[in-house]
């Protein structure tokens, strides 16, 4: 039966949602856009996090104040000391996994508030890198939703590797993953990699993380039917559970944000250029290039000829070395080049009219906001899903050029000059090839659009969600 949407039926009986992301850009950032589109349809709505992250979280909640929403940022206590990402080497896999570990000391602090509500929650909606809600959701009586942050496509190959019991296969061959409706073949060094069998000590922690996904009651992905439909249903078999996909969350979310802090100038250079003809440079927030592999990076932009916009990390440039080193690259490429220190607005960028390709690490808000305005990518993935989601734009969608070969499914340790410069003008170029990919990512980037509007699928869905939890919601505890 179609979905019925029913304003009226929301404002009489609001269901109310506890959202729990995990503490870090690229996991905080779609929870707070999946808070404010449930809170847009009505739902009652909580954002619980630390008070470091939440400060982060300000113009969220100004936002919503302003447009009354249902929308609240809920403070945990959690020592200062540890509150966010580790200082220093944010990027070190010990720091990031002692990070997770102490995020167990919020289940106290969680289950209290709960249970200080006036009314039990609806449900629980909970970053699935957040194991430690799967007890506090269990104790207080209420549903949970696992968030799972990757794209599906990459969440159904971890599961069907766990299952089959493929995590600690042993052998120098490749390995293709089982369950999946396209072939998927990695090699044993980007198997290791992409399921983080790699690092021993991780092994209890992800254990408890794809045990806390298989026992939720379903799971919330931020995808839309016109990317992934194939894996969403596959993964909503393989769980047994219902998969909701909702995205892309931002579309709706982040309509009204006022322009950043130094998002004029990048949009004044912007401007001065042709249609689709710059390449934006991006590795994310986590990865960090070492000064050679840095190097290379701005040499291969460079004998590229083509217009860029590359993001560089201020702790990149640290050394005098690497400093004179970018000062020389941008003196050499000034009516070519705009190299930007620090933080950049990349939705701005990606929504310009003159860029027109992304290098990206893969990780998926990026591949996703990339996707949803119509722009292809050269992909350099670096650790975890980010190899599945190349997989996924190169040989499934099409609108991917690899910075390196996949033929062999090799882990890339160093990629030379002279591989992004043919990637880059790869993507950029003219010919049959270049104009397919464009073309594959417009269509998707309509259908992205298509997907959150009403009548949409991932509207539909939402509509659908809330419809399930307000039949059980409301409840005296």
């Amino acid at each position: 039966m179609a979905p019925v949407e029913t304003e009226k039926s929301i404002t009489l009986a609001p269901p109310q949602f506890v959202l729990v992301p995990l503490m870090g850009q690229g996991h905080t950032t779609p929870m707070a856009d999946l808070a404010r589109l449930l809170a847009e349809r009505g739902a009652r709505v909580s954002l619980v996090t630390t008070p470091v992250n939440a400060a982060r979280l300000k113009g969220l909640a100004d936002r919503a104040r302003r447009a009354t929403l249902p929308l609240e940022i809920v403070e945990l206590p959690f020592p200062p000391a540890d509150d966010g990402l580790p200082r220093g080497s944010s990027d070190n896999s010990d720091n990031v996994l002692r990070l997770f570990l102490s995020l167990y000391r919020l289940a106290g602090p969680l289950e209290a508030y709960v249970r200080s509500l006036p009314c039990r929650p609806s449900c629980i909606i909970t970053d699935s890198c957040n194991p430690w809600t799967v007890d506090v959701a269990r104790s207080v009586g209420v549903p949970r939703l696992t968030f799972t942050g990757p794209s599906c496509f990459y969440s159904l190959c971890d599961f069907n590797v766990a299952k089959h019991g493929l995590l600690h296969s042993g052998g120098d061959h490749a390995y293709v993953v089982p369950g999946v409706p396209v072939p998927v073949e990695l090699s044993k060094d980007t198997w290791a990699a992409v399921f983080l069998t790699c690092m021993p000590a991780w092994g209890k922690f992800v254990e408890e993380v794809r045990e806390g996904i298989r026992t939720a009651d379903g799971a919330v992905v931020n995808t839309f039917l016109g990317l992934e439909e194939q894996f969403v249903a596959c993964y909503g078999e393989a769980l047994g559970k219902p998969v909701w996909a909702l995205g892309p969350f931002y579309l709706n979310s982040r309509k009204e944000e006022a322009p950043a802090v130094g998002q004029s100038a990048v949009t004044a250079w912007l401007d001065k250029m042709d249609q689709s003809t710059v390449v934006y440079v991006s590795f994310g927030s986590l990865a960090r290039m070492p000064p050679k592999q840095l190097y290379e990076v701005g040499h291969g932009l460079e004998d590229s000829g083509r217009p860029f916009l590359w993001v560089v990390k201020e702790s990149e440039t640290a050394s005098p070395e690497a400093q004179e080193w970018l000062q020389a690259l941008e003196a050499r490429t000034a009516g070519q080049g705009l190299v930007v220190r620090g933080w950049a607005p990349q939705l701005a960028i990606l929504s310009h009219r003159a860029v027109g390709g992304f290098v990206t690490h893969c990780g998926w808000n990026s591949l996703l906001e990339s996707v949803a305005h119509g722009v292809p990518v050269v992909t350099w993935p670096q650790f975890g899903d980010q190899f599945l989601n190349e997989r996924l734009a190169v040989d499934v969608l099409g609108i991917g050029v690899p910075v390196t070969p996949l033929d062999d499914g090799k882990a890339v340790d160093h990629v030379a000059r002279g591989h992004i410069a043919r990637a880059v003008s790869e993507l950029m170029g003219g010919g049959a090839a270049a104009e397919e990919r464009r073309r594959k990512c417009n269509v998707y980037g309509e259908r992205a659009h298509g997907a959150m509007a009403k009548g949409g699928s991932s509207h539909e869905n939402l509509t659908l969600l809330l419809h399930s939890f307000m039949r059980t919601g409301s409840k005296e505890q």
